[in-house]
């Protein structure tokens, strides 16, 4: 079963900077997309950023400028560098990977990751 795996998260004061990690299989990996999602208490889950296997890379307008994602195809983890921290970026965290179907007849797999909490202070 395939599964992804997040690091990073912590406390950080309005400003810094965190970077947020999430790991999976190669043969996961090398193939699927990888976004990471954001959910503030009392809100919907919302897309941050997301990064194409061929490296094309999108971002919401609430973090454009600031955050960058990337991916690290030798060590098969993708990294969403958080710059520029704001109170609002508090959130958990989470990773999505979404493999495309691997035969005709199948569909696309999506894992989710367990979250991690970035709380930024004023």
């Amino acid at each position: 079963q395939e599964q992804v795996a997040e690091s990073g998260g912590g406390l950080v004061q309005a400003g810094g900077s965190l970077r947020l990690s999430c790991a999976t299989s190669k043969r996961m990996f090398r193939i699927s997309a990888m976004s990471w999602y954001r959910q503030a208490p009392g809100k919907e889950r919302e897309l941050v950023a997301s990064i194409t296997s061929g490296d094309s890379a999108n971002y919401a307008d609430s973090v454009l400028g600031r955050f960058t994602i990337s991916r690290d195809n030798a060590e098969n983890t993708v990294y969403l560098q958080m710059n520029s921290l704001k109170t609002e970026d508090t959130a958990v965290y989470y990773c999505h990977a979404r493999r495309p179907p691997l035969t005709v007849e199948g569909g696309y797999l999506e894992v989710w990751g367990q979250g991690t909490l970035v709380t930024v202070s004023s």
